[in-house]
């Protein structure tokens, strides 16, 4: 079993790596686009039988920083 977590930090939430993104794009030409959000990927490979809310408890725990990050599970 494989679960994704998605991190994303939230709405509101400065985001200079997101900002020197952005700056680069439009330095190297690439005009319009007008915001960056960079976040991260974990990939979980799991026992069978591991339920969503184990992995809730891993990213509440560790794998985001729930003040000002978001995250969403995706389970394969």
């Amino acid at each position: 079993m494989k679960a994704t977590v998605h991190v994303m930090l939230k709405d509101g939430v400065l985001d200079p790596q997101g900002e020197a993104i952005r700056h680069a794009l439009g330095a190297l030409g690439f005009d319009g686009v007008d915001g960056v959000r960079q976040g991260k990927v974990i990939e979980l490979d799991l026992a069978d039988g591991t339920d969503e809310a184990r992995v809730r408890e891993m990213c509440e725990k560790l794998l985001a920083n729930t003040v000002i990050e978001s995250y969403r599970i995706d389970l394969s």
